[in-house]
């Protein structure tokens, strides 16, 4: 049930009719909007009542455009002109609901997994909670949102063009260079970042990396602000026995979880229970077979080499592959991991961007793909009288170029390592 009847009122635009676009086209049906079209580039999947005829027109007419996140207006400049009319569809969750506490999570690494560890944290303490928007569920179908802790995932895009999120606990991760060539600089990216503090009040909360602390500042934000101290969770961290936050790669995640925890006056003691179940999402160094002394971890989710500095910082004897689309102004600076890398493999289209870079400080193999690599280590490995060796999958780079997205370039690599396991013993 919408909140806001004035909304109903309003005339929209659904610009693109993805899976955005299409839970946008569900909410409106379901709350009986009337006044709406849909634009696609694909006109022939629109139903015919939907489809605009005139699309310069319609921009002028509507009073909301509900763009679709992967839409750039640096490559639309028809869009461009009408930027001030342009929301999204958590914008829309948020005009459309009151009684509910949000939780919004932003930052270039990491979010899907702290929304996750929130999500067992109130789980587990029995505080009903709903989790959507970048993470499985489009924010627009959570249902029965009433009186619960509503976790939502907001990519920089969808944060780009949002006009309206208030949370009431915002919480900003961390900051790497990451889609500029959409966001077309730094500064751009990071001003979508913060804006999930933009609306807040003195009565709201800003979880934020000590690093970011004075963009906050500079943007004179009336919330709460609090910093996430590493020392407070190190207290508690030798306390929980659970395998997968043993390494320090989920360090940061945790120390944003245990403040939002205080929050909530979640005791220690819960805090620690409630961990001690909490399993890891697939693709985010994944720890999915053991053979002996060798390791195999599926890290696809690392998209850049910041996300991938992670897995090389808290690991030895890596026979590491990477490669794929590097992101716009990525650098490998491997000065403080080169102890820790046996070999590199590189994948990808891509080759000359890693080589180059790896060149005189690594050993490496130009291996193009998954099953070469494989191949190429199952030989190297046994090369090396070492105690405990790890085969690490943590591209530093996009998929696109050899697969539809990371997860299905994580599950190409785990069926081929449990194909070739027997070459490794």
């Amino acid at each position: 049930m919408v909140q806001n009847t004035r909304l109903k009122e309003q005339s929209f635009l659904i610009y693109g009719l993805g899976s955005t676009g299409q839970s946008v086209l569900r909410f409106f049906k379901k709350n009986n909007f009337i006044n709406f079209k849909i634009w696609d580039d694909k006109q022939k999947k629109i139903p015919r009542y939907y489809r605009v005829k005139n699309l310069k027109n319609i921009l002028k007419q509507v009073d909301y455009i509900v763009l679709s996140p992967g839409v750039s207006l640096l490559k639309n400049k028809n869009l461009n002109k009408f930027k001030r009319k342009i929301i999204t569809d958590i914008d829309l969750f948020f005009l459309a609901n009151s009684k509910f506490k949000s939780i919004v999570v932003t930052g270039t690494n990491g979010k899907s997994t702290t929304c996750k560890l929130l999500q067992h944290i109130l789980k587990k303490n029995k505080l009903g909670c709903l989790l959507g928007g970048n993470i499985g569920t489009p924010i627009l179908d959570l249902k029965n949102c009433k009186n619960k802790y509503v976790i939502i995932e907001a990519s920089s895009f969808q944060l780009s063009h949002s006009k309206f999120i208030c949370p009431d606990y915002g919480l900003f991760l961390n900051l790497t260079n990451d889609h500029l060539d959409w966001h077309g600089s730094r500064k751009n990216y990071l001003n979508s970042k913060l804006k999930i503090f933009q609306l807040q009040k003195k009565n709201h909360y800003a979880i934020i990396n000590k690093k970011l602390k004075k963009y906050f500042f500079k943007k004179n934000f009336l919330s709460k602000l609090i910093v996430p101290k590493y020392s407070k969770y190190q207290r508690i961290k030798k306390k929980i026995k659970n395998n997968y936050l043993i390494s320090t790669i989920n360090d940061e995640n945790m120390s944003f979880l245990y403040s939002f925890s205080k929050l909530l006056k979640i005791r220690d003691k819960k805090f620690i229970i409630a961990m001690q179940t909490f399993r890891g999402l697939s693709h985010r160094f994944e720890v999915f077979l053991k053979k002996k002394n060798i390791t195999f971890i599926d890290d696809s989710k690392a998209t850049s080499f910041t996300a991938s500095q992670l897995a090389l910082s808290s690991l030895k004897n890596i026979y590491w592959i990477l490669g794929g689309l590097p992101k716009k102004g990525d650098r490998l600076d491997l000065n403080n991991y080169k102890n820790n890398i046996i070999k590199c493999y590189i994948i990808g289209k891509n080759t000359n961007f890693f080589k180059n870079q790896i060149s005189g400080k690594l050993p490496f193999s130009i291996t193009k793909n998954l099953k070469n690599s494989l191949i190429q280590i199952s030989k190297d490995i046994n090369r090396k009288d070492l105690t405990n060796k790890t085969i690490l999958l943590s591209p530093s780079a996009a998929s696109f170029d050899q697969f539809t997205n990371f997860e299905m370039r994580g599950v190409k690599f785990k069926e081929l390592c449990k194909t070739y396991v027997k070459n490794f013993i």
